[in-house]
């Protein structure tokens, strides 16, 4: 094994807690000593406490006073069935891996990255922040309920000492938020110690509630209400138990709010209500200082869920045969009015709603310290990381603190429950979101030791999360999707690059592979025809004018910049590339080109070029098209004599080895280089000889104003005057990789100019309207230019000499017939011929026919002088030789 294999990220260490079970002990960043909540004090308590809170003592007749009893029954179902799809998705994620801080956020980021772990961190943090804000505001409510004084009238239980007024709760509000406050700043061990003894308050006050019901007898209850019409004294009756009280009580009535004056109806009721359910996060929250996260989280939450659900329903059935409607929809206290001793309700409601306020204010400083740590917003809250000796993030808890404090402006709990509500479920989706994704994807690490959920549990939290968004407030829904999808676009494209991992890289390697298998080359047409183009690249350190040009060429095809090393594996002692395909990729980027890499080891440059012509691509996504620089002589002489000589700032196949030292001359000759090309035509490769781009400027090019930009076609086979034909496999091509180019929108403006070489004999005026109809029929839109090169075409035959040829030294190739010789003199003259066509209108590049190399090997340098001579002093040029029919005239 390497040395440099990450065996274990973590130490692992025995627990005594659960069991003494082999648990990650110091997590990221995080001391083994903060880690000392349990799953009772930690989960258990926590969850319970911010489940009951405000819903419990002041909110419970509200919903079964306007609902009724199976409205309750069914909202309770409704909320508790999303809240157990998104518990046994956490449950997964949770065991999945060693846990930090951050709860849900720190979850959700690991699973499916930076943009959703961000965008969702912030909107659980602005949940816990509204959250606090919302049971501040309840408490506040129920001591001005117990001691206000605003009408100087006296109702109900309570000594009504207090003033009241909008600035008075206010005031009222913030003196408990900073008590919240106070104990936050201690940090989590005197938090869960805190919440330990409000724990067996509330656990009290639930008892002699349900003692009352059955101990205390009939009574009316003095209710005061004040609205825009001015004072309303009402009388409220508990009944005891009565069946006709049950009755009443069955079937929703809903009137308006005596608090806020709006009209209430099953959403707006069901809003309230459901934040009674938005606490099952509160131990999550507290991963970070969990002894063991992965085992508390899961099961203390759903005892929390369980335990909840029960009392939920028992009280809403105990409350519909209790009391009566008046009772429930105008005291939002009444279990305070008709307990055996009133202020024993006034002490739980206080503990629970303080609780709750506690956990969301504490669960949103861990959110935010865990943002800051991860850096996913830069500096914006670098603050935040700042921590105590014990490790508990003071700055980020004053920070929360803050926006609970600006929150509170809202002055009633009812005026932000829904807000809230939308900000629990969103998040509760992600949460499904993030363990559908993960199951989706089949990544073998996903292995959570919780077994107990399936994709269609995801599924159906995140629709019902979703529905419920809209049902309550399709505008605070639709809001705060935009909102979050905008935090994402924000992270995605301005947010550091993490190594988390990310789970779109996941599904989208499942989602390839698949289509990939579909991908079935038998069913290729030539209709859908694109370029898939593999670049074979020399130097990356070189210009790379080329891979820009060639990135335009390939039309949303394949595109792979190919690259040999010369070395051998044997005698090195580990794989070269490994280290060098980070700088690759990093080019990539650097150019924002769309295109992958390949790399290989080689002795020799041809072998290497073989194998990455084997290699690339992946079923139907193959290379179909090789692209190579040129390569250049200052004169016939050097070339003869096997002297390699490079064009500057091309690129062409490698000639340096991994370490950067150029290779001698003898190790890629020209003879290798046109067996490249060979090599390519045999394995039904297209062929492209790109020469001069080292000249070729894309930004000059394309940002030229009131300059008409060219591109040239030469579809004649120049080295076969003898076969002048203009619609063979090899000249449709160059026209439609001409085409292919002339369709991208920084060429869009381009003009394509097809110059049709002819004798003065042969018919001119006919095959200029020939062509013309070819072009029709193809759908591209060219100029066409005529080109008499009869003094040309007269310099072509010497048979003459062809005899003494080879002794006289005269520059003849012999192709692949052994008849045809082209003469130095003919081939210079076709070069004036192109350099003279518009040259006061040169074009910004020119495509020229390629021929096939011949058959016998031992002229593979007199072929490659001849097409250097061709192409010489032209400027940006591509030499094409084309295998594949690629056009079409059919739709």
């Amino acid at each position: 094994m390497s040395e440099r294999s990450p065996l274990v990220t973590y130490k692992l260490s025995i627990s005594t807690e659960d069991g003494g079970r082999n648990v990650p002990a110091g997590g990221r960043g995080q001391r083994s000593g903060a880690r000392k909540l349990s799953t009772f004090l930690g989960v258990v308590v926590p969850t319970l406490l911010a489940m009951f809170s405000v819903v419990l003592f002041l909110r419970i007749g509200f919903v079964v006073g306007h609902s009724g009893l199976y409205e309750t029954v069914g909202m309770l179902v409704l909320s508790y069935f999303i809240i157990s799809m998104t518990v046994l998705s956490v449950c997964a994620i949770s065991t999945n891996g060693a846990l930090d801080a951050g709860g849900a956020y720190y979850m959700i980021s690991r699973a499916l990255g930076p943009e959703f772990g961000g965008s969702i961190g912030i909107m659980f943090f602005l949940a816990n922040v509204c959250g606090s804000a919302l049971y501040i505001l309840g408490l506040v409510e129920t001591i001005v309920a117990m001691f206000g004084n605003s009408a100087g009238e006296a109702g109900g239980s309570g000594v009504h000492v207090l003033p009241q007024s909008y600035w008075f709760e206010f005031l009222y509000g913030t003196v408990l938020l900073f008590l919240c406050l106070l104990v936050c700043l201690v940090g989590a061990s005197i938090y869960a110690k805190a919440t330990f003894l409000i724990f067996i308050i509330v656990m009290v006050v639930l008892i002699t509630v349900f003692i009352s019901f059955f101990v205390v007898k009939e009574k009316v209850v003095s209710i005061v209400t004040t609205d825009s019409n001015g004072t309303h004294y009402l009388n409220g009756t508990f009944t005891g138990f009565r069946l006709s009280t049950l009755k009443d009580n069955v079937y929703p009535q809903y009137a308006r709010d005596y608090t806020t004056g709006r009209m209430m109806s099953f959403t707006t009721v069901f809003a309230v209500m459901f934040n009674g359910c938005t606490g099952i996060m509160a131990g999550s929250n507290m991963s970070g200082d969990l002894k063991n996260p992965s085992y508390s989280i899961p099961r203390g939450t759903i005892i929390a869920v369980i335990f909840t659900y029960i009392i939920y329903n028992v009280l809403a059935l105990i409350i519909s045969c209790t009391c009566g409607r008046t009772l429930l929809q105008n005291d939002y206290s009444f279990l305070r009015d008709i307990n055996v001793w009133p202020p024993l309700v006034t002490i739980g409601i206080c503990c629970s709603t303080l609780s709750a306020s506690m956990s969301n204010l504490i669960g949103a400083s861990r959110i935010l310290y865990a943002l800051a740590k991860d850096e996913l917003f830069g500096k914006l809250f670098l603050p935040a990381k700042k921590t105590s000796q014990g490790g508990n993030p003071w700055m980020a808890v004053i920070l929360s603190w803050f926006l609970v404090q600006l929150v509170l402006f809202a002055g009633k709990l009812n005026t932000i429950a829904a807000i809230v509500t939308i900000f629990f479920l969103l998040v509760y989706a992600a949460v499904g979101l993030a363990c559908l994704a993960l199951e989706w994807a089949s990544a073998p690490n996903f292995r959570p030791t919780f077994r107990y959920f399936t994709w269609h549990i995801c599924i159906l939290g995140i629709l019902g999360c979703v529905t419920m968004m809209f049902l309550i407030n399709a505008i605070y829904a639709s809001a705060s999707i935009v909102f979050m999808l905008i935090l994402l676009l924000c992270l995605h494209y301005l947010s550091p690059s993490h190594s988390w991992g990310f789970i779109s890289q996941a599904l989208i390697f499942h989602q390839v592979r698949k289509y990939l298998l579909m991908l079935d080359v038998r069913k290729d047409h030539v209709k859908f025809w694109r370029p898939q183009i593999l670049l074979l690249v020399s130097n990356p350190h070189s210009p790379n004018n080329l891979i820009t040009f060639a990135n335009d060429l390939k039309k949303s095809g394949l595109f792979i910049l190919g690259h040999v090393c010369l070395e051998e594996l044997d005698v090195l002692p580990s794989d070269p590339l490994q280290a060098q395909t980070d700088f690759w990729l990093q080019l990539v980027d650097k150019l924002n080109v769309k295109a992958f890499v390949n790399l290989t080891l080689s002795d020799s440059v041809r072998y290497g070029a073989q194998q990455l012509l084997f290699i690339s691509g992946l079923g139907g996504m193959r290379p179909n098209t090789v692209i190579m620089g040129f390569y250049t002589r200052s004169s016939p002489d050097e070339l003869l004599r096997n002297e390699l000589e490079v064009d500057q700032g091309r690129s062409a196949p490698l000639l340096y080895t991994s370490d950067g030292r150029k290779q001698t001359t003898e190790s890629f000759s020209p003879w290798e280089y046109v067996a490249i090309i060979s090599d390519s035509i045999k394995m039904s490769k297209n062929v492209v000889l790109a020469r001069y781009f080292s000249e070729f400027d894309k930004a000059h090019v394309c940002s030229s104003k009131g300059k008409e930009t060219y591109i040239d076609v030469w579809p004649l086979n120049l080295l076969r005057p003898d076969s002048a034909t203009y619609v063979n496999t090899c000249s449709l091509f160059l026209l439609q990789m001409a085409c292919v180019l002339n369709m991208v929108r920084s060429w869009k403006k381009a003009k394509l100019r097809l110059y049709l070489c002819v004798e003065q004999d042969s018919g001119l005026h006919g095959q200029e309207i020939k062509l013309k109809q070819l072009l029709k029929d193809l759908r591209i839109k060219a100029s066409i230019h005529t080109v008499a090169w009869d003094p040309v075409v007269a310099l072509h035959w010497h048979k003459q000499v062809a005899e003494n040829s080879e002794s006289s030294g005269e520059s003849y190739l012999n192709f692949p017939n052994n008849s045809i010789r082209v003469s130095g003199d003919y081939l210079e003259a076709v070069n004036h011929m192109i350099l003279e066509q518009n040259s006061n209108l040169p074009p910004a590049v020119r495509f020229l026919y390629l021929p096939r190399p011949p058959a016998d090997t031992s002229v593979y340098n007199r072929f490659l002088h001849q097409v250097e001579m061709i192409s010489r002093n032209l400027g940006p040029t591509l030499l094409i030789h084309g295998v594949t029919p690629v056009t079409s005239t059919e739709i």
